[in-house]
């Protein structure tokens, strides 16, 4: 029975995390990333399997707002919604270089990232960017964004 609980948690946090982001990368509502010392509850400089499992026991209680043990739909479009609300405003906060409360489209663009994406993949240089060449980068990002996952 312990298994299958710790088992549905697993899930449950999956399915939070995969809403909302990474648990590693991002904190609890999508802010800055986790540190090591928060993690290492008890303070030993070590990271055990059954603080990842409390870690994750507690963002599934956070989610579990009627308290009945089992996350539904609208439990995990609540959690999802905050984050994404959490993300946004950070995001706003962190790009808009006028302070007008607004993202344009240049400051949603880095300088010259549009060029560097053409260019990576116009791979003879001519300009222009062939279906083989697009069928190319995007199993080039597709191979590079499975490669992430895989390393976490």
């Amino acid at each position: 029975m312990m298994k299958n609980t710790v088992f549905i948690g697993l899930i449950a946090a999956t399915a939070i995390a995969l809403a909302g982001g990474t648990a590693f990368a991002r904190g609890d509502r999508g802010g800055a990333p986790i540190d090591f010392e928060t993690l290492d509850t008890n303070g030993d400089g070590q990271i055990t399997l059954e603080e990842m499992q409390a870690r994750g026991a507690a963002r599934i209680a956070s989610a579990d707002t009627d308290s009945d043990g089992f996350l539904s739909l609208e439990e995990l479009e609540a959690a999802a919604s905050e984050r994404a609300k959490t993300s946004a405003s950070q995001m706003l906060e962190r790009l808009d270089a006028n302070a007008d409360g607004k993202l344009s489209a240049e400051e949603l663009e880095k300088p010259g990232r549009a060029d560097r994406r053409f260019n990576r993949a116009d791979a003879d240089g001519d300009g222009a960017i062939t279906r083989a060449e697009f069928d190319a980068a995007v199993a080039k990002m597709r191979e590079h964004r499975d490669g992430r996952k895989g390393s976490k």
